[in-house]
């Protein structure tokens, strides 16, 4: 073997070494070793990449290595995702309270991009892009087997630029396109006011740092207004933090 096919084994018995020591502590002998069999695959195929692949001097063993994480980790369940440091980063922006781009929630629905909710008062909202529609492509481009970063990242962008995307929408025929420009979304987690005069109304729209504190708010405001029923509404909420999550749940 040359020196990159070597290269490459090494980092993934690295990989290899600290996932077994884990499963180590508490599973039996014979489990770690099926683990180590069902393995050897990945590092034949790994080295026949390094070394046969047409244009082996691209080829890039950590960007294999995370490649193979993400779809192991996709495996586990629709909720489950590995995240590389630029990934992270982008999710501590969705999470802090202010970006530029659409105004637009999204997902991966049946997979296909879609809009899980255009945040009010955003421009896609004021364009028209509603809850539910299918976003096939971004500025001409096909968003077919997109994941949700990428999709993120063609979506985002200065305040004041363009981006085109074309619509699905169930109960029309054809896809159409809509032109939305950019601006700095401002994200308010959560909503409160009064129905009827003596129902309160919260919702939540995603989870983010600020979200146990801006509920602790609405609530005291509600309270003051001698609310007689709560209704929280989730309705359309993306998710975020889970901790965030959790710190809302024992509110009530």
């Amino acid at each position: 073997m040359d020196n990159k096919i070597l290269k490459g084994i090494g980092i993934l018995a690295v990989l290899i070494g600290f996932s077994i020591g884990a499963i180590g502590q508490d599973k039996p002998r014979e489990i770690i070793e099926k683990t180590y069999q069902d393995m050897a695959p990945f590092v034949e195929i790994l080295s026949q990449i390094q070394q046969s692949y047409v244009d082996v001097e691209k080829v890039d063993s950590k960007k294999l290595i995370q490649g193979a994480i993400k779809g192991m980790v996709s495996t586990l369940d629709p909720h489950s995702q590995f995240m590389d440091t630029e990934e992270y980063k982008e999710l501590q922006t969705d999470t802090g309270g202010s970006f530029e781009g659409l105004g637009i929630e999204i997902s991966i629905r049946n997979d296909v991009l879609t809009v899980v909710s255009p945040i009010e008062g955003t421009p896609a909202y004021k364009a028209g892009v509603k809850s539910g529609d299918k976003i096939i492509k971004i500025n001409g481009e096909s968003t077919k087997d997109i994941t949700v970063n990428e999709a993120v990242k063609k979506l985002r962008g200065p305040r004041g630029t363009q981006t085109t995307i074309t619509i699905l929408r169930e109960g029309v025929k054809e896809p159409f396109d809509i032109i939305v420009t950019r601006d700095v979304i401002k994200m308010i987690s959560v909503q409160s006011y009064v129905l009827n005069g003596n129902i309160g109304y919260i919702r939540i729209r995603s989870f983010m740092e600020k979200t146990s504190a801006d509920l602790e708010k609405a609530l005291k405001d509600l309270e003051s207004s001698k609310v007689k029923a709560l209704i929280l509404d989730l309705r359309s909420n993306p998710g975020g933090l889970l901790s965030s999550a959790v710190d809302v749940s024992c509110k009530f």
